[in-house]
């Protein structure tokens, strides 16, 4: 009764970090949130097995389909993990769509990007490409495949499961950022 607990005020810790650490530094997170284009989690590709090159096509192509579509901003796949840059105009274009988000919708957005590892899986969750608990699916593509292969690690099955709610809390606090 006496004890102010913030991990039992989400809304509350993220319109602090808001406040008191993007505001103060608004073009540094969005810079650094910005490089994530350049490595985006889409675009490191499996060569093998077969069945996860498919998956992973199909289900992370659509959203660079549609980033390219939202923000003419074409990011290429990658097969393998070296990484190799992607083109400079679409990641400027990314960069300027992400220096224009406000401080309170920039806290959230480090979260979504953050958390899913992809900037475009991010802008897809903010604007409602497709319902969020599918974004953050989109983002375990290879976590699911390696599940299904060898069976449930109950230590990465709970940290998976803390990071999603904390994925969907980002979503409920960029869309009340929204309609302030």
């Amino acid at each position: 009764e006496d004890v102010v607990n913030p991990l039992s005020m989400p809304f509350t810790r993220s319109a602090n970090a808001a406040i008191d650490k993007v505001r103060v530094q608004h073009a540094e997170v969005a810079e650094m949130l910005s490089g994530y284009g350049d490595s985006d989690l889409l675009c490191y590709r499996a060569d093998a097995p077969a069945g996860l090159v498919q998956r992973q096509a199909e289900t992370w192509d659509p959203y660079l389909d549609w980033a390219a579509a939202q923000f003419g901003a074409r990011l290429a796949p990658r097969t393998g993990v070296m990484h190799a840059g992607q083109d400079a105009d679409a990641l400027a274009r990314l960069s300027r769509a992400v220096h224009a988000l406000d401080d309170f919708e920039l806290a959230a957005f480090h979260d979504l990007v953050g958390l899913s590892g992809s900037l475009i899986l991010g802008f897809a969750a903010a604007h409602d490409v497709a319902p969020t608990p599918e974004i953050w699916a989109a983002s375990r593509v290879d976590e699911a495949w390696q599940e299904e292969q060898w069976g449930e690690d109950e230590e990465a099955t709970v940290t998976a499961e803390i990071k999603k709610v904390a994925f969907l809390h980002a979503k409920s606090f960029f869309d009340a950022a929204k309609q302030r």
